[in-house]
């Protein structure tokens, strides 16, 4: 789930080209800073340029030449939502959350979400362009919807993955039964013969897949953001290579709350894309696995979580948003280097 009225305090929209139904974006008004207020935040690299996307009104953008200072645009990458969103998700209006990116044969492809708050009708969308350089979004359509009463999942915080054969998964999910996975065929778009399936879990829901494996929770939590979600407070997935693994992270708990919030980061791993992830424990995520990667310090952040990893000019960099103490809550990106245990687990 996200939501971030910072973003929307950051984002004034500005004079664009409309192209192809997106907008081929005029980078004069714009600003800089050391200390970006984001929410879900990923990154690409071009042309010795950073790209920084993130949830805002029309998908929040900035660009870098080192990491540390960051030219906060004040043009989206959307001008114009495509009229399927509005129509596929009730409620939904310019607030586009949890985008992901990634470069696959010759384009960017870019997912996000488009969602209202604590509720699961939910849809994914795609766009496409050549360049970030000086971009032409081209709407591609949805991926996925999920819809209330037809789907125990929602269909929010997408992730690319392209495995050892070159084979592109989406992986996403919030809340309900946790976090899903499917296959994509070559236009990015769900492959014909392929289903979702759960790939990571706080605990048992009463989902029928896991009730022999973990025993159903007499007393779940209570969540503090939504009637609808339900307790199984687990989210925006992102699957990272590194030396023959696959590592799943992944948001426990709540965001959104400013200093409130309680996320943190978790991560298993797996040899196969499609899992089962492990955590060091061998416990399946899908039966509540997973090792703490991340939590906030009371210090410097309150909570931290949304993450994105990326092998990068030879470093291999963890990105996620972090509520700020000296900022009393508010949402900033944090970005740290990972370095890797004898036996082959990340860590800060």
């Amino acid at each position: 789930m996200r939501t971030s009225v910072i973003t929307l305090m950051l984002f004034v929209l500005g004079t664009t080209l409309t192209v192809q139904g997106q907008q081929h974006p005029r980078r004069s008004m714009s600003f800089t800073t050391d200390t970006p207020m984001v929410h879900d935040p990923v990154m690409a690299y071009e042309d010795s340029t950073f790209y920084l996307f993130a949830t805002g009104m029309g998908i929040q953008q900035m660009t870098s030449k080192d990491r540390q200072s960051w030219t906060v645009l004040r043009e989206p990458v959307m001008t114009v939502i495509p009229q399927w969103a509005h129509d596929s998700v009730p409620g939904f209006t310019q607030h586009v959350w949890a985008p992901d990116i990634i470069r696959w044969r010759g384009r960017w492809w870019m997912a996000y979400s488009c969602s209202t708050f604590g509720r699961n009708g939910s849809a994914i969308g795609l766009l496409s362009a050549r360049s970030l350089s000086f971009p032409i979004w081209n709407d591609e359509g949805c991926i996925v919807t999920s819809r209330e009463g037809r789907d125990n999942w929602n269909a929010i915080d997408p992730n690319f993955v392209i495995d050892d054969d070159d084979q592109p998964w989406l992986v996403w999910g919030s809340f309900w039964d946790g976090i899903q996975l499917v296959r994509l065929d070559t236009t990015m778009h769900v492959a014909k013969d392929a289903k979702p399936r759960t790939i990571a879990r706080r605990f048992n829901l009463n989902s029928e897949a896991s009730k022999a494996a973990l025993p159903v929770n007499p007393n779940p939590p209570k969540n503090p953001t939504s009637d609808f979600a339900g307790p199984n407070a687990i989210e925006a997935p992102f699957i990272f290579k590194h030396n023959g693994w696959y590592y799943l992270f992944v948001s426990w708990d709540y965001c959104c709350q400013g200093s409130k919030s309680n996320y943190r980061v978790a991560v298993g791993r797996s040899k196969t894309v499609d899992g089962p992830y492990l955590d060091r424990k061998g416990i399946d995520m899908r039966y509540g696995g997973g090792n703490l990667f991340l939590e906030g310090d009371k210090k410097e952040y309150e909570a931290a979580g949304h993450c994105a990893a990326y092998h990068l000019n030879g470093e291999d960099i963890f990105i996620c948003h972090g509520y700020s103490v000296a900022q009393e809550g508010a949402s900033v990106l944090i970005q740290r280097p990972i370095r890797w245990t004898d036996d082959g687990w990340p860590e800060l």
